[in-house]
């Protein structure tokens, strides 16, 4: 999934989540992460061809901000494996509680 490829490097993943509270500039990133604007601004690029956000230039700024569709792509798809460690905690529950009754047992036996 090329999403987890392109979050997988740590600026990329901090700006995705600075833009979760809303639009920016390059300058704003660059200066929340403490990076140059050119790193900035190559890190939204990547973001860019991935998909994940969006340009919308105003006046001589332009603001980059989060597409929600990928993020949704990405959701499903973890999703589809949300039963199988559902299930293996239902059956560590199941196991735990074995445990504590086995003690329990034992302890009332003595």
């Amino acid at each position: 999934m090329k999403i987890i490829r392109v979050l997988s490097e740590p600026n990329r993943l901090h700006i995705v989540e600075l833009l979760r509270d809303g639009p920016l500039t390059v300058g704003e990133i660059a200066a929340k992460l403490g990076m140059r604007q050119p790193q900035a601004s190559k890190h939204l690029r990547v973001l860019s061809d991935a998909g994940l956000v969006e340009v919308h230039p105003s006046a001589n700024r332009r603001f980059y901000k989060l597409r929600s569709e990928p993020f949704k792509e990405l959701d499903t798809w973890l999703n589809s494996f949300r039963s199988i460690w559902e299930d293996r905690f239902d059956r560590l529950d199941d196991y735990l509680h074995d445990i504590q009754q086995q003690e329990k047992n034992q302890s009332s036996k003595k």
